[in-house]
């Protein structure tokens, strides 16, 4: 065999395995191989793509961020036009969807296929010959804009199916040459949490919602962003020459997932109108369990024969309707907006509200995010505004409904309202921050940030201890927990011996912590939890990542925004001051070696999660299944082996049932921990 020829067959090999992980991780939520390894496939494809330019193609999966950045998009029409759906928020009009389409149809019966409308940006991929070669925005529906090197970057999208892929999407019919498919573009609540986080910490606007920042990343020119935003893409439509290429919408569901695409699993077959109803009812109760907004459901007549029949209108299907939930919102009064200091030194604004019922929570305060938003609202103090509460997103101000005649302009101070430090707004940023190195407020953020379950989980520093360890300048920077005594921490108010001792014992214990919860207890902006497992799976030790500089941009998922950030954070001689202490008191700095660890009963078992148990957090019981060699994912497989059952639990019971997954209660799991 030549050279030429080995190269070859390795870059394909190579490529054929990382599709093979990327649909694993990113469609299935069920990896078999670590990030590290999938890091390592990934850099050794790339390395033989940069000797070998000429056995580059468009379809390898290191074509998923790359180029420079758009000028601009350009306008693509649209060969079939991407019409919204009519919707209602009536049950009696629902019924006279489904009135109309049985009249039109001429039948007494028909089924509908109800799905979860999520709350993203509708997309249109074109496939040719089995490789994805278009991206298009729905614009208004009749053309929209091409943003292929965007989506390239969702790595739960295909950038190229195989002949049995393609067997699979068509039921063994003919393929054709060319074919699109339909779907939605979202950014998942965890995602879009993350991001606000790193913005907040940039001293970046927030954005309001996560569809709000799916689209505003999707309009990105620089694919290199796009990809570190990490979008997701759910797929329930196939068109060929215009129409459907199954007799049924419910198998092109089926015909989309095996031919490795992400379909929602929260789908139904409605034999009866009836069943429609109470699909609709069961998620509007179990929306917020979701990783994802959705904000009502989607009917479609399952005969996709009667689409043509059935026709449209200018402006919708007649064979589809969205039911839409009603919003969380509510009217209240602002009372008063003051000023939160977090541990960047951001001054961020927050209204104080006379407290109001949302969606079944008392709201009293909502965040406004920066001066900026503000001015953008036009809200004073007393003003009566519109609120909004999403999920688990914080409670956010819609817009003023009723202006008071004596209500009071807000102004971000000039000082630190806890300091008295300057207040500084830097050229392109939107936060104004306190530069005091030495303010309280940052350091009892960055204490209780650093003391999170998360991070160093040393239990038993909450708010109150933070508050007196700082204003008695006892503390000084989080190493100097680690120098604490139990006889002060006893002379501190409502402590006493006892808890004393059991906080220091909490503190001498996290010395032992991961290097993936060090990294993330430090507090470097943009460096989350995903982030910081990466970074320590990569270096394996934190002097390694304080030394990097051009690797650190070759860690997956790592940009150069994220590397940037990490460089200045180990540049700053107050941060190499604090890691020197805390690696003079012992914490550890180096990735734990599996031979170190006790035994482990689990394994190589696979755990799923589903409602609350008594006693113990859902992280608890992670770590607990972790330690002991088992692996917890987010969805139910025919791989997993255990689906843990607390009180009230999800559709991730059904789904154990239906596939004759063992599930256990937490008395069991006990068990099987010993």
């Amino acid at each position: 065999m030549s050279v030429a020829t080995s190269v070859e067959k390795e870059i394909e090999k190579l490529r054929d395995e990382i599709r093979y992980h990327e649909h694993r991780y990113y469609v299935l939520n069920d990896p078999e191989i670590s990030d590290f390894e999938f890091d390592k496939l990934m850099r050794r494809l790339q390395e033989l793509e940069r000797q070998h330019p000429e056995l580059m193609t468009p379809d390898s999966p290191t074509q998923r961020v790359g180029g420079q950045p758009a000028e601009e998009f350009p306008k693509v029409r649209h060969a079939v036009p991407m019409l919204s759906l009519d919707n209602t928020y009536s049950v009696e009009e629902l019924e006279d969807f489904d009135r109309r389409v049985r009249e039109l149809s001429g039948r007494s019966k028909v089924e509908y296929v109800g799905e979860l409308k999520l709350d993203g940006l509708s997309m249109a991929l074109t496939y040719e010959y089995g490789v994805l070669t278009h991206s298009v925005t729905r614009g208004d529906g009749t053309q929209g804009e091409d943003v292929t090197a965007n989506v390239k970057t969702i790595r739960s999208v295909p950038l190229r199916l195989e002949a049995k892929k393609l067997d699979a999407l068509f039921g063994g019919r003919a393929h054709p040459k060319r074919f699109e498919v339909r779907g939605e573009v979202i950014m998942s609540r965890a995602a879009f949490e993350q991001l606000n986080a790193q913005r907040e910490a940039a001293g970046e606007p927030k954005f309001a919602n996560p569809r709000n920042s799916a689209a505003g990343t999707m309009r990105l020119l620089d694919p290199k962003l796009v990809a570190e935003r990490r979008l997701d893409m759910y797929l329930y439509q196939v068109l060929v020459n215009g129409g459907a290429p199954l007799p049924e919408h419910w198998q092109v569901f089926e015909g989309l997932a095996k031919a490795g695409f992400k379909v929602n699993p929260h789908r139904r077959l409605c034999r009866s109108f009836d069943e429609v109803l109470g699909f609709i009812q069961e998620w509007e109760a179990k929306r917020d369990s979701l990783d994802y907004e959705i904000d009502g459901i989607v009917v479609k007549v399952n005969d996709t024969r009667l689409w043509d029949e059935l026709g449209r209108t200018a402006k919708w299907p007649r064979w589809a309707i969205a039911f839409k939930y009603p919003a969380r919102q509510a009217t209240t009064v602002v009372k008063d907006i003051r000023v939160q200091v977090g541990r960047t030194g951001t001054l961020t604004p927050v209204a104080d509200l006379e407290p109001v019922d949302v969606g079944g929570v008392t709201v009293s305060h909502a965040t406004l995010h920066n001066m900026d938003e503000i001015e953008r609202l036009g809200v004073k103090i007393g003003d009566s505004v519109l609120i909004q509460r999403a999920g688990e997103v914080i409670p956010q101000v819609v817009k003023v409904v009723e202006r008071a005649p004596d209500g009071r302009e807000f102004r971000i101070p000039k000082k630190c309202p806890v300091c008295g430090g300057e207040v500084f707004r830097a050229e392109g940023e939107v936060a104004y921050r306190c530069i005091n190195a030495a303010c309280p407020a940052k350091l009892k953020e960055s204490l209780l940030h650093f003391s999170r379950r998360r991070a160093m989980n040393i239990d038993g520093l909450g708010e109150a201890l933070v508050d007196q360890l700082v204003d008695k300048g006892m503390v000084r920077d989080v190493a100097d927990l680690y120098s604490l005594t139990r006889d002060q921490l006893a002379n501190l108010e409502r402590m006493g011996d006892k808890s004393a001792s059991n906080l220091r014992e909490e503190i001498e214990n996290s010395k032992q912590a991961d290097l993936a919860r060090v990294i993330f207890a430090l507090g470097i902006p943009f460096v989350g939890e995903r982030t910081a497992q990466l970074l320590a799976e990569h270096f394996g030790s934190l002097d390694k990542l304080a030394s990097a500089r051009q690797e650190l941009e070759e860690v997956f998922e790592v940009g150069p925004k994220v590397s940037e950030s990490i460089a200045r954070f180990f540049r700053e001689k107050r941060n190499q001051e604090v890691l020197a202490k805390l690696r003079e008191a012992g914490v550890r700095f180096q990735r734990k070696k599996a031979a170190s660890r006790g035994p482990r009963p689990l394994e190589g078992k696979q755990f799923v999660l589903t409602g609350t148990l008594p006693n113990y957090s859902r992280d608890e019981v992670q770590r607990l299944i972790e330690e002991a060699g088992g692996r917890v994912t987010g969805s139910v497989s025919k791989k997993t082996d255990y689906v843990v059952v607390g009180r009230e639990p999800g559709s991730k019971l059904e789904k154990a049932r239906s596939l004759g997954v063992k599930t256990i209660n937490g008395d069991e799991l006990l068990k099987l921990l010993k």
